[in-house]
């Protein structure tokens, strides 16, 4: 079990290495985090709903993704409450008390689900969250060292050098620690180190003497592109450069969801990808994207307080372009309503109005795998009719398209089933769109050719993309990040403290 000394230390990361390096050795593995709290989620091909994170380490695993490798997900709807997530399927909404009363009822449901997911398997590779050193929310703890406990499970400790204080992060968090929670920490691993590492060893040596247990690798800060978990994230500070990049922008909305939607624009050349934070304001970009929300009302008063609404519109009236994703479909819409009360008291807000539709908040979920073509052959979808294109929905609204709407994708086939219907909607100018398709921007053929359309209009000439297939490209991170680890952590050890040979 890996679990680190706060959120955002690299635990995801590492624990998606070692489901790579283990597979590479031969062996059966699986990865399991017990409850994640996260806005990045998937959608598995039964239609349920789990952490992104556990899905990038099923990929690196060569598995498909199963809810059983995160039982519990907690998606937070405001800064006291969250939806929770069981094995896939939405429970109900809770406040932070009321799930903490709550979570005893989870232990057996845990027990049962982790042994389920044993089976068949040689390895399972857990991961913890946020620090197993939180005093005031030990007892009951299900993530950390309550399901190390459960698991039987060693468990090694990761500290992020790169934020400062990793000795004091490390030693503090084992201080911490009852004494039987120390004895399952079989070692330590410093992540995203910068510098000669020689010049750490002196404190790595005293580091050792203070805790009595061994550090068993330094892993150097390397930019792999692997999707994120952590809202915490750097991709939302990274700025693109180049002269005659594309400029894509992404509105960091106060709940956005599913920000994975967009790494694949990092994999294209001539793109700038850029996320517009708070304070900010869009830099005439040749393509705005309005995001996911889990709280579409909060985020659309989010865009309406904060004078981003104007700025969207503005964009507008200069003929930008303008792509929603679900949440972000949704406010480009006249009107989102939400009879129930689920997102707001209130019960409606006026959208932005820049695509004739309305949205109905439901009381029940969508979660499926949907594949379609594109329906539009114009303007920012021009010579894209047909093409191809696949992802997953999650979202509690239904969005109904009206008068001055077109469809953007015909659906063929829906969680698993053959179908004939229509998603999202395109606005008579060719310049607005939207669908409730995440993952869309991953088929290279439709993003790419949609980034050839804005060149076109900017008198540049097509261009290839960086890329051949975004599933290819993402094999070669998750086999760089095992590289990586393999050269800079005593594997050997790590294989000892599990008492299992190197090979199968």
């Amino acid at each position: 079990m890996f679990q680190g000394t706060g959120s955002s230390v690299g635990k995801s990361l590492i624990a998606a290495a070692f489901c790579r390096i283990f597979r590479e050795d031969g062996y059966r593995v699986v990865p399991f985090k017990s409850q994640n709290m996260a806005l990045n989620s998937f959608i598995t091909e039964e239609g349920e709903e789990m952490g992104r994170a556990q899905a990038v380490q099923a990929e690196a695993a060569g598995l498909r993704p199963s809810a059983l490798m995160n039982p519990i997900l907690l998606k937070p709807t405001s800064d006291s409450c969250s939806q929770v997530i069981i094995r896939g399927k939405v429970y109900k909404n809770m406040t932070a008390a009321e799930y903490h009363q709550f979570k005893p009822r989870l232990v057996k449901m845990l027990e049962e689900t982790y042994r389920e997911l044993c089976r068949g398997f040689d390895i399972v590779v857990l991961e913890g969250a946020g620090s197993p050193a939180e005093i005031n929310l030990k007892e009951g703890d299900i993530v950390n060292m309550g399901m190390a406990e459960i698991a039987d499970s060693p468990v090694i400790l990761i500290g992020d050098i790169d934020r400062g204080g990793v000795f004091a992060a490390l030693a503090g968090t084992i201080m911490l620690l009852e004494e039987k929670e120390r004895q399952r920490v079989k070692g330590v691993i410093i992540n995203k180190f910068r510098g000669d590492v020689k010049i750490l060893e002196p404190g790595l040596k005293q580091l050792e003497e203070i805790i009595q247990i061994p550090v068993l690798g330094v892993i150097p800060y390397c930019d792999l592109r692997i999707d994120d978990e952590d809202s915490l994230t750097e991709r939302f500070y990274r700025k693109g450069v180049g002269e005659t990049c594309l400029k894509v922008e992404v509105i960091r909305l106060p709940y956005i969801s599913n920000f994975t939607d967009f790494s694949v624009f990092e994999t294209q050349p001539d793109v700038s990808l850029r996320y517009i934070n708070p304070g900010e304001v869009p830099a005439e970009p040749d393509l705005l994207i309005i995001p996911g929300s889990k709280n579409t009302i909060g985020d659309m008063k989010y865009l309406r307080t904060s004078g981003l609404e104007e700025n969207i519109r503005e964009l507008h009236r200069k003929g930008q372009y303008i792509i929603g994703i679900c949440g972000g479909y949704q406010m480009l819409g006249r009107e989102i309503r939400d009879p129930h009360n689920i997102e707001s008291e209130s019960g409606y807000i006026e959208g932005l109005g820049l695509l004739d539709t309305v949205t109905t908040i439901a009381d029940r979920k969508v979660t499926k795998q949907v594949e379609g073509v594109v329906c539009p052959d114009r303007a920012l979808f021009r010579g894209l009719r047909d093409c191809a294109v696949k992802g997953y929905e999650i979202h509690m609204g239904k969005t109904s398209r009206r008068g001055g709407a077109e469809p953007m994708v015909r659906i063929k086939r829906s969680g698993g089933m053959m179908t004939d219907s229509f998603d999202g909607a395109v606005n008579s100018q060719g310049n607005v769109a939207g669908t409730y398709i995440h993952g869309i921007f991953d088929n290279i053929e439709f993003t790419r050719g949609i980034l050839n359309n804005i060149r076109i209009q900017k008198g540049l000439a097509p261009a290839k993309s960086g890329i051949d297939s975004y599933d290819e490209y993402k094999e070669e991170q998750y086999r760089r990040l095992a590289c990586l680890v393999r050269e800079n952590v005593n594997i050997d050890r790590i294989y000892g403290i599990m008492g299992v040979g190197q090979n199968a």
